[in-house]
Parts: C-alpha cells; sequence; structure tokens
C-alpha cells in the first residue's frame, strides 16, 4: 500500500496527459492562446507507462485521465489499453468535455476504459458557447448519447455561475434523471488563469434551487470522494463538490501526475517533484523514491479555507488546465 505522511492510503492517480484544450471556458483559461508546451516535452505513453506500473504495483486501483482535453493526445486509446492489459480490474476512467466523444467513444471503450465524467454546463447553445467560447453543445449532447450507447457509464460535471447558468441547475438535474445519469454540482473554484469577473454559487445556494422543486435527504461521502451525495424524494442522487471544506482531505486518496512528469499532492498547492529524469532513463527506483518523497510530503488538507472570513482565500496560481481540475 501506499501510505502519505499523515497515514492516508493513497489508491488514486490522476494523470493529466496533455494541457492542450479544444474549448476556452471561462473558469478555466479563457485567455489562454493557442500555443502550447512543445510535444517533445511531454513524457511519451511508454514513459508515462513505467510510472503507471509503479503506481499500480504500489497499491494505485483506480486511475483517470485528464487535460486540458485529453482526446486531443493522439493514440489516447493505446494507452488505456496499454493500463487496462497491465491490470484489467483496475478503475480506468477519463474526464472530458464530450467534444470529440461521438467519434473516440467506441475506441475507449474497446481499449478498456470504464468510466467517464463529462462537463456540461448549459442546455442552452448561446449560453454553453458564452462559457466555452465557441458553439460546442450539439455535439457535447451527440457524445453523451454516444458514450451511453457503447456502454460507457457517465457522470455529469456542472459548474453554476450566478448571472450566466445557474437559472439551468433544476434543468440539468432533470435531464441527467432522464438519461439515468450521475450529475455533480461543482463550486467554481478561484484561480488566476480565470474570468476575474466570473462569480460562482455557494453549495448552499445551489441546494436551496434544488429544493425549489425538490425534497431532498444528504447522504453523505462515498468513500473518499469529494462529492457529498443528496437523494432526491424518488431515490434519484446528485453530488456537490465544495472545494473550499477541509472535511474531505482528511481522506483524500489522490495524487497527481501532470503530461511533462510532474507528481502533485495535492491539487490545490503549487509544489511538485518530477519523475521526468527517471522515466526517461528507465529507472524504476528512482521513480519510486519521487513517489516516495512525494507521498511523504502530501499536505493534511488544502489551503482554501471558510472558517475565517476575514481570511483571504488562497487563489491557485497552477492552471486547472495543467492538472485537470
Amino acid at each position: 500500500m501506499l501510505i502519505d505522511g499523515h497515514g492516508r492510503t493513497v489508491n488514486y492517480l490522476r494523470i493529466s496527459v496533455t494541457e492542450r484544450c479544444n474549448f476556452r471556458c471561462q473558469y478555466c483559461m479563457p485567455e489562454k492562446p493557442f500555443s502550447w508546451v512543445p510535444k517533445e516535452n511531454l513524457l511519451t505513453f511508454e514513459e508515462l507507462f513505467l510510472f503507471v506500473k509503479v503506481a499500480i504495483d504500489g497499491g494505485v486501483n483506480k486511475i483517470r485521465l485528464t487535460g486540458g482535453e485529453p482526446l486531443l493526445r493522439e493514440d489516447l486509446d493505446k494507452f488505456i489499453k496499454m493500463i487496462s492489459d497491465y491490470k484489467p480490474e483496475i478503475d480506468l476512467a477519463l474526464t472530458t468535455n464530450g467534444y470529440l466523444l461521438p467519434e473516440a467513444a467506441q475506441r475507449l471503450k474497446d481499449a478498456g476504459l470504464k468510466r467517464l465524467n463529462i462537463s456540461l454546463d448549459s442546455l442552452k447553445s448561446d449560453v454553453a458557447a458564452k462559457i466555452a467560447g465557441k458553439d460546442v453543445l450539439a455535439k457535447v449532447l451527440k457524445g453523451i448519447d454516444k458514450a451511453l450507447e457503447v456502454g460507457l457509464k457517465v457522470k455529469i460535471n456542472m459548474v453554476p455561475l450566478k448571472g450566466i447558468n445557474d437559472d439551468e441547475i433544476l434543468d440539468l438535474l432533470d435531464y441527467c434523471k432522464a438519461h439515468n445519469m450521475k450529475i455533480r454540482f461543482i463550486e467554481y473554484m478561484e484561480n488566476r488563469h480565470a474570468d476575474q469577473s466570473l462569480k460562482g454559487m455557494h453549495g448552499k445556494e445551489i441546494l436551496e434551487k434544488v429544493k425549489e422543486r425538490h425534497t431532498i435527504e444528504a447522504l453523505g461521502r462515498e468513500g473518499a470522494s469529494p462529492s457529498f451525495n443528496y437523494a432526491l424524494e424518488d431515490g434519484t442522487e446528485f453530488g456537490l463538490i465544495d472545494p473550499h471544506k477541509h472535511d474531505f482531505c482528511e481522506n483524500c486518496n489522490r495524487i497527481r501526475l501532470t503530461a511533462e512528469g510532474n507528481l502533485i499532492p495535492c491539487l490545490y498547492f503549487d509544489e511538485a517533484m518530477s519523475i521526468a529524469e527517471s522515466v526517461k532513463k528507465g529507472d524504476i527506483q528512482g521513480a519510486a523514491d519521487v513517489l516516495a518523497q512525494v507521498l511523504k510530503d502530501k499536505p493534511k488538507e488544502n489551503r482554501w479555507s471558510e472558517d475565517n472570513p476575514n481570511e483571504e482565500k488562497e487563489i491557485s496560481s497552477r492552471a486547472f488546465y495543467e492538472t485537470g481540475g
């Protein structure tokens, strides 16, 4: 087992395979130009896989591939197959904006992918275009349909923003209910790369909006998930992710790896160590030593807090498109 410096078992690895994205979402990177880290700076899938094997052998049994937009990374299905072939029973998932899913869903399923988290912030074409920076809704909805058709399990993520899509919370809840998908409402995460005029909805405000039409029951967290789950009167479940709280930190079971090989102990910390030199040399022990040090350094909790309203909240300087949010 992999144990961090606070006695927590770490069994979940998130891998950002690219920082590139085909959207320019307001809450992520609205002003990011189409210039990126050169491809030669990225670890190859073979180099990433060397570390994946170290992590799996150490006890990781859940891997999520993220971006940027991971489907922009060429031959991603081959990387998925490498992982699936090495440990077929591993919980292998992908986070995507869904735009490229109509063409990719079957390949992903055939390669061994089990689950998808898809971002869907609006069911209105003009609102979706305003958030994403281009007309995307029709292809995203088609991608969701295709993913369900090929047998992938799908969860939907929505970031409610005041004055933009906050009037669609109930509509998206109904859409997911009709398609037998779980939706998770995610509080906007402050970061220096987003449109600074954005105002996110507090978790309490999101719940009040749901209560306008439904009676809800608190179910609590499922394992180490940051999502706090609720059920409607008919049993339909939805989740709420509040990154400003610390209560999910005590059970945090994850670490993150960027496409360039930076191993990150916490999404809200800028500290990281690189495995790039080790994996490029095929040095398995060197990669294992970096992993051990990152686990030792993993912080007890994130730097965002609501405990002191007069205290300035931490705003992440790391771009979430580098780590997958």
